[in-house]
């Protein structure tokens, strides 16, 4: 299939009940996906927190790089990157002079699965063992992990820290964060690519239960869109032979109900298989 961003022509896709402000839920099918949606997450949180300025601000980003710090030392995850964008690098030059490809485009994503390859290579030692020999940033991580645990009495410095001027905040964090920012940009073209490797369906669940056969069919990742009117969340469970999903009813309140139903109604929504 041609990757969607080259292709000359890329398809478009219509939406059940034709809206475009869709709910998307994405299912990792193997714990390396999962890896990089957790990590994509948190570093959209840490973004987020860094670039406001009150104090609170930042001490939910310095618990989002603390969060970063425990899912990126996974031993193998810099290698499975690297393989992994060699592999989508040598699939992409697999398309030049493809009168169907742009070959600016093309050249392109090249270029950024080459930067990133190169960046991500170049981390040596132990992803954020320098955030592991600050010691001072060691003792917060360690309070922190206990409720209330980072209170003025408790961390003192801490407190002083985060009475120091935005910009100074803003500085550190920049600088501890940044040295990580290799594995979000290797993570984020995967899973570009990865995404938009699928085509959308649309589908229907009779009586809120849909189950689908694979067949042998491989996938690395589902993801179901949902109109956001529809008051159902789905519950996903699959193997490499069986694909369930059943639609949990939501009540008005927007709170689980206290036993979990399932729809007992017909739910359109929207079907993706993502493979790399």
């Amino acid at each position: 299939m041609l990757h969607p961003q080259i292709a000359q022509n890329p398809p478009s896709f219509s939406f059940p009940g034709g809206k475009l402000s869709l709910i998307t839920y994405e299912y990792p099918l193997n714990e390396r996906i999962r890896t990089l949606l957790r990590l994509e997450d948190l570093f959209e949180r840490s973004r987020h927190f860094i670039a406001l300025s009150d104090p609170q601000d930042h001490h939910m980003a310095l618990l989002s790089l603390f969060e970063i710090m425990e899912v990126a030392g996974r031993a193998d995850l810099k290698s499975d990157l690297l393989q992994e964008l060699e592999r989508q690098k040598q699939v992409l030059l697999s398309f030049k002079n493809n009168p169907d490809i742009s070959e600016d485009a093309l050249n392109g994503v090249l270029r950024d699965i080459e930067q990133a390859a190169g960046a991500l290579f170049s981390i040596t030692g132990k992803i954020g063992q320098y955030l592991r020999e600050n010691d001072w940033l060691m003792s917060i991580k360690q309070r922190t992990g206990i409720p209330g645990g980072a209170c003025e009495f408790d961390l003192p410095s801490y407190h002083y820290w985060l009475h120091r001027p935005a910009e100074e905040r803003t500085g550190h964090l920049a600088a501890w964060t940044a040295p990580l920012y290799p594995l979000r940009d290797g993570s984020a073209i995967i899973l570009r690519i990865l995404r938009e490797s699928g085509k959308p369906q649309p589908v229907k669940a009779p009586q809120g239960t849909f189950q689908q056969m694979l067949g042998g069919k491989t996938a690395q990742m589902l993801r179901v869109r949902l109109d956001p009117s529809v008051p159902v969340v789905p519950e996903i469970s699959a193997n490499k032979y069986v694909l369930n999903i059943r639609f949990i009813s939501q009540n008005g309140e927007h709170q689980p109900e206290p036993r979990q139903r399932t729809a007992d109604w017909d739910v359109a929504f929207e079907l993706t298989f993502c493979n790399l």
